[in-house]
């Protein structure tokens, strides 16, 4: 096979290994790279492609057994892969500490505000937090159905204007509700 004719086989089927190097790598530039080794291999080895083979499956065969050595590399070396732009972050993950004050406080005054509500509404919404469907809390509380969805949207409504007086956000809250 010809120099020529061989750069001619492996233009057809770039698309086609750009496709199954996207689908092993799931990512746009490793996709490239992988294209781009694929390429450099066959034409480093073009003296051991037979003629009258299937030419693709030899490329996907290359490039298979490349993604394969560099994962494995990867597993080996223990590399962790960061898309951070500066690559700062690389290591933080180990050393930092999560802190969950905030998020404790807000709870905190969450609870409150749900133990402000009348027991009317109350139950029913914290039933229906804890993850019991409308009918099994219209059953323990011998209600219609209808009427535990309404205490439901009405706990929701008043948590939600609770919420708004606490921290100031009646545009934000009512934009939300469309």
């Amino acid at each position: 096979m010809s120099t020529l004719e061989f750069y001619t086989l492996l233009d057809k089927q770039t698309q086609t290994l750009q496709n199954f190097a996207f689908s092993l790598t799931r990512d746009e530039e490793d996709a490239k790279d992988l294209c781009q080794e694929t390429a450099y291999r066959a034409l480093s080895n073009r003296d051991k492609f037979q003629a009258g083979t299937n030419f693709k499956a030899w490329l996907i065969t290359i490039m298979k057994n490349i993604f394969i050595n560099n994962y494995r590399r990867k597993v080996k070396g223990g590399i962790v892969s960061d898309n951070s732009e500066n690559q700062y972050y690389i290591n933080s993950m180990s050393n930092a500490v999560q802190n969950r004050a905030d998020s404790d406080i807000m709870m905190k005054e969450l609870n409150n505000m749900v133990d402000g509500l009348d027991d009317s509404l109350r139950i029913p919404f914290v039933r229906y937090y804890h993850g019991f469907k409308y009918q099994e809390i219209a059953d323990e509380l011998k209600l219609p159905l209808g009427t535990v969805k309404s205490r439901i949207f009405f706990a929701r409504k008043a948590l939600k204007s609770m919420i708004g007086n606490q921290y100031g956000l009646h545009g934000e809250i009512a934009m939300s509700d469309n």
